[in-house]
């Protein structure tokens, strides 16, 4: 079991992938804002983000950017999940620190895939 924080501003997204992440076994902390997934990373200290990238307050590659900058919470792993398929968002995910894009909407197989393969991470 891994415990993920889910970051998306759509509740019904949120739910969605949060029973997605819940019925395949994980612990999921759910953050509406880019702020919110800033101040429930750092007391949550989940093993992986799951992180939309067109959010309130903070969008997602910022949010990115300081969890990378933060020792304490440079080392999880991020998936970015976005509806924004333009040119160039995956390469500004990938920069701003995120390691791997999902575009929504998304197969289910494809979250879970990409969260299996990162479920190496081990809690500091």
């Amino acid at each position: 079991m891994m415990v993920i924080l889910c970051s998306e501003d759509q509740y019904e997204v949120y739910e969605f992938y949060s029973d997605l992440l819940a019925d395949a076994g994980h612990a999921v902390s759910g953050a509406g804002d880019g702020r919110e997934a800033l101040a429930l990373a750092r007391q949550v200290r989940p093993d992986l983000v799951l992180l939309d990238i067109g959010m309130p307050h903070v969008d997602g590659f910022q949010v990115a950017r300081l969890l990378r900058a933060d020792p304490e919470t440079a080392r999880i792993p991020i998936v970015a999940l976005t509806g924004y398929v333009v040119e160039g968002v995956e390469r500004r995910a990938k920069a701003a620190g995120c390691d791997a894009i999902l575009f929504k909407p998304c197969p289910t197989d494809d979250v879970l895939r990409e969260i299996s393969a990162r479920a190496r991470h081990v809690r500091d």
